[in-house]
């Protein structure tokens, strides 16, 4: 039976010094997939690859420069966050920007990271961009789905309050959550769609920025 999931699902990290996988928003689940072992690895292999993600470069912790990204030149960057996280998921098996064809007359772009489970795809995206970049992404996964190709998407977005030192604009969770009636709606048949919200750990005026673009170094 295909259930889909009305409730936010939270995780605590056991290690509060790396970036904090904060809430799961299960948009759609069938029953099937969220019992199966292929949902409890990629559950697993997810929250790993988010606490691979440290600040300072060096460093055991996720911190942040406490200042707003609303002005040129302040705040942090975001592309170089999601750094670790797609080489920790290449580690593990998962295809890095591999390009999926969702339907018969577009080749659509590049997903972050994405497993073949059987015929079908599971793929996760990193949100780098504004609001509508969000958008964007989750229409992709959900039609990925709809048309059978994607057995699973998973949108991984900055919490409010994580936003508000990063560039600004960028997606987060709270501009995105009163869209999910619209999105827990679509007629699913199977696997699970959904939106993890990732948080700093703190703040400190001694850790540098974040370099914006794509200038800077890993974060491992």
């Amino acid at each position: 039976m295909v259930t889909n999931f009305l409730f936010l699902c939270f995780f605590s990290i056991a290690r509060e010094i790396l970036l904090k996988y904060v809430k799961l928003k299960i948009l759609f689940s069938s029953d099937s997939f969220i019992e199966s072992e292929e949902w409890k690895m990629i559950h697993g292999q997810l929250q790993k690859a988010i606490e691979s993600v440290k600040w300072p470069p060096g460093s055991d912790k996720f911190l942040l420069y406490p200042e707003s990204g609303k002005k040129r030149g302040m705040g942090n960057g975001v592309r170089p966050i999601k750094r670790a996280f797609i080489r920790t998921l290449g580690n593990f098996g998962w295809n890095v920007e591999e390009k999926i064809q969702i339907t018969n007359n577009k080749r659509w772009g590049k997903v972050d990271v994405s497993r073949k489970l059987d015929s079908k795809w599971f793929v996760v995206e990193w949100e780098t961009g504004n609001i509508s970049s969000s958008h964007r992404a989750l229409e992709k996964m959900a039609l990925g789905m709809l048309t059978n190709v994607f057995l699973g998407g998973i949108l991984v977005v900055p919490t409010r309050e994580m936003y508000n030192y990063l560039t600004d604009r960028v997606g987060n969770f709270e501009e995105l959550e009163p869209y999910f009636p619209l999105y827990m709606s679509l007629n699913f048949k199977d696997g699970l769609f959904g939106i993890i919200a990732v948080e700093h750990d703190g703040l400190s005026e001694d850790t540098p920025r974040i370099p914006k673009g794509t200038d800077g170094r890993a974060l491992v």
